[in-house]
This record gives structure tokens, sequence and C-alpha cells, in this order.
């Protein structure tokens, strides 16, 4: 996929433990953990905006877009 979350390293920069940002955003632990580990297909506006919020960032520091070729992604 040529999106890349990014939400681990923007957790770590805020010093927030995955169950503090759960409880926070209103998601259960396992939905934000796949989010985390990019084990998503689509995620919510308001699923995001409540991130954005708490960790008062925004969207573009989430998430990340990057080209792969034909190659690459036959390989994927």
């Amino acid at each position: 996929m040529a999106i890349i979350l990014r939400l681990d390293r923007m957790m770590a920069d805020r010093k927030i433990s995955l169950g503090d940002l759960a409880a926070k955003v209103g998601i259960a632990n396992v939905n934000l953990s796949n989010i985390k580990t990019g084990k998503i297909s689509a995620i919510r506006f308001s699923t995001l905006d409540a991130i954005c919020d708490v960790l008062d960032c925004q969207p573009g520091d989430i998430l990340e877009y990057k080209r792969i070729d034909k190659e690459e992604e036959k390989q994927l």
C-alpha cells in the first residue's frame, strides 16, 4: 500500500500510550492497535479528527504517501 502510517512515531513524540490514546479518542485498544500497525484499509474521518485533536497534530503527521512503482507493487 502506498499510504504509510506514522501513528507510532507521533505517539512516541507525545509520550502517550496506546491505552491512553484509545481512551481519549474513544475507540477500542485493538482498533487503535490495528491503525498503529497499518492493519487497516480505511479510517473514519471522525477517528482521524479525534486522534489529531488528542495528539495536537495534523493528518499529514500521521499519514504519508509513498509512490511505489509497478515492480514494487508486484512484490507486495
